[in-house]
């Protein structure tokens, strides 16, 4: 089967040194709550996430992962002095690792979205010079949503080029942190209640939440969203959020549900929980399903298996595997 994996990092260090401060104050304990010894698959090694070649390539075909979307972790926690030229030179290494290898690698933007005006035109140069076929963006940055006036460009570039944004969790703010998931925790289990277990998924959600009811797909309806983790935790909630907030409350164009059904495609990212996809089917349609491992945090090896136990058609696994993916990135 052709599998398609649109959740798929690798690291820059150049950009992963600068961004640093500003992670580790967001995140002190991160390091020691995923030590590999804590039993946790989320550690993988320098090398692995530096590798967007043969390495990767190898596992790929372990996995029986035909092609996956590139995309370069950390340009949110960057500064907006150094951050647009950081984020062109890890932007180059993503488009020299599709040009090598073409039939396994896509890629999505890095974007400096701490100098808004910038990554609006990265993105422009990323989608018309190098093909890239949209853009991951972690989370917050310098604490605010996407939904602020000063990313306005950012979004407006995506929705003029037609190209989707992956919205990737990140770390809640420090305040969030402190009184939702500190108070009498051991490090450890704050920390990943703060990221892993709760708190990234969570915050992508919010974020999500506050794109919709700020107008943002009234401004721009056909703008896409990525969203990993099944939704991130939206679709569970999609009854009560409709019911809470009618359109007589909101003012919106369209229903809550319209615009998660209609500006919103859904990936697994290594939840390979057949209850959850079930549930999703009932929930979006299937054309809005795509396929995502969240390399190399979870491995290649559960994609096969996730695929051999649905209860679904071949043509309904293709959808979900690679022609969906296909449509919407125009692979």
């Amino acid at each position: 089967m052709k599998i398609i994996a649109l959740e798929e990092h690798f690291v820059d260090p150049a950009l992963s040194k600068a961004g640093a401060p500003a992670a580790d104050a967001l995140c002190p304990d991160f390091r020691a709550a995923y030590d590999p010894a804590g039993g946790l698959p989320y550690s993988p090694s320098a090398e692995v996430l530096m590798d967007i070649a043969e390495g990767r390539i190898a596992d790929m075909d372990a996995g029986g992962i035909t092609m996956q979307v590139l995309s370069c972790i950390g340009a949110q926690q960057v500064p907006a002095d150094v951050a647009p030229d950081l984020v062109r030179a890890a932007n180059d290494k993503s488009a020299a690792a599709v040009r090598a290898f073409p039939d396994r690698f896509a890629a999505f933007a890095s974007l400096p979205t701490t100098a808004p005006q910038a990554a609006a035109a990265e993105l422009d140069r990323c989608v018309g010079e190098l093909g890239f076929v949209g853009t991951m963006i972690f989370g917050r940055t310098d604490g605010e949503f996407l939904d602020a006036p000063r990313f306005d460009p950012i979004l407006a570039k995506a929705a003029a080029l037609d190209v989707p944004i992956f919205l990737h969790p990140s770390v809640p703010p420090r305040a969030v942190t402190e009184t939702d998931y500190a108070g009498g925790l051991s490090p450890v289990v704050a920390t990943r209640l703060q990221t892993s277990a709760w708190g990234w998924h969570q915050e992508t959600a919010v974020h999500f939440l506050h794109l919709v009811h700020s107008g943002v797909f009234d401004r721009y309806p056909g703008l896409q969203i990525i969203l990993g983790h099944w939704g991130e935790m939206i679709p569970f909630y999609l009854d009560r959020i409709d019911e809470s907030l009618p359109q007589r409350a909101t003012k919106l164009e369209r229903s809550f549900r319209q615009y998660f059904q209609e500006n919103v495609y859904i990936a697994p990212s290594g939840l390979f929980s057949q209850a959850q996809l079930r549930f999703c089917l009932e929930t979006v349609p299937l054309e809005r399903i795509v396929f995502a491992v969240d390399y190399p945090f979870i491995g290649n090896q559960g994609a096969l298996p996730f695929f051999e136990q649905a209860d679904l058609s071949q043509e309904s696994k293709n959808k979900i595997a690679h022609e969906n993916a296909e449509r919407l990135l125009r692979l």
